[in-house]
């Protein structure tokens, strides 16, 4: 059986600047930081934030640190959980950082980012949670793409064997035990089709909230969709961890949703810095 593609056998290292080697897992990082500057920088979005420039970097260096060290507890717990190989970090400690080789939880990033908006939101009084993850998500999608791209590049986070009759299967290098579903190509194509219907919402101008309530919802059923053909590290109540996450994240997505309706707040411009 032929089948579409092979594993491409990319080199996960960019690019080198004399000893120091770029991985194009930081790449895809540094890209969604970059795209989500750029839609909270333009002027509707400072004048809606309330912020300026210099203010709008300074809650990403808040969101960074969010999603580097949530990213990874979150991926550290469910590693202990599903290899008992707790003891292997003790004896090595410099791995309970080693983010350069892999390794990081979407959702332990989302847990993250929240509590850096929680954290950020004490220097601003008067910016609310919804104005501002309203203003963060709506190009979220993008990073969160090439970030999937990225898991294939870089041979991990392989789907569940499949019949090798199926022409999309890939053997991936790391995983020679036969043909996988290419889930992360799955849940890229998943992510990036998100876009438009976001930026949908948005432009419909809805009460603060709702889209970044959208959004969530939205992550958690494109999520539970792409978990059909992920390889589960471990299972609660029949479902695999990141599914059982992410149908918990539709039911809050949807009550946060109806609740920002119901307050039916809408704001447009926050003086308080706001460019002209």
């Amino acid at each position: 059986m032929s089948h579409w593609f092979s594993y491409p056998n990319i080199d996960p290292i960019a690019f080198r600047i004399g000893p120091v080697a770029v991985h194009w897992y930081g790449l895809s990082y540094l890209f969604g930081f970059i795209c989500v500057f750029l839609w909270m920088n333009r002027p509707a979005g400072r004048r809606r934030l309330g912020l300026t420039s210099d203010q709008i970097q300074d809650f990403l260096v808040y969101a960074l640190v969010g999603v580097l060290v949530g990213g990874r507890t979150g991926f550290l717990i469910a590693d202990w959980i599903t290899k008992h190989n707790f003891a292997d970090y003790a004896a090595h400690p410099l791995k309970f950082i080693a983010i350069w080789e892999g390794g990081m939880a979407f959702h332990g990033a989302l847990v993250g980012v929240i509590l850096a908006i929680l954290l950020f939101l004490r220097k601003h009084p008067g910016l609310t949670f919804g104005i501002l993850g309203d203003e963060v998500v709506p190009l979220l999608s993008i990073g969160i793409f090439t970030t999937r791209l990225v898991n294939f590049i870089n041979d991990e986070l392989p789907g569940k064997l499949c019949n090798p009759d199926h022409p999309y299967c890939v053997t991936f290098p790391a995983y020679p035990d036969g043909p996988r579903y290419p889930s992360q190509i799955f849940e890229a194509i998943l992510d990036i089709l998100t876009l438009p219907v976001i930026l949908l919402v948005y432009r419909s101008r809805p009460p603060d909230g709702v889209v970044a309530w959208t959004w969530f919802t939205i992550y958690g059923i494109t999520r539970s969709v792409a978990e059909i053909w992920r390889e589960p590290g471990f299972t609660v109540l029949g479902l695999d961890g990141g599914q059982f996450v992410a149908v918990v994240q539709i039911f809050i997505g949807i009550a946060m949703i109806a609740y920002s309706y119901r307050r039916g707040v809408r704001t447009t411009t926050r003086m308080e810095n706001a460019p002209a």
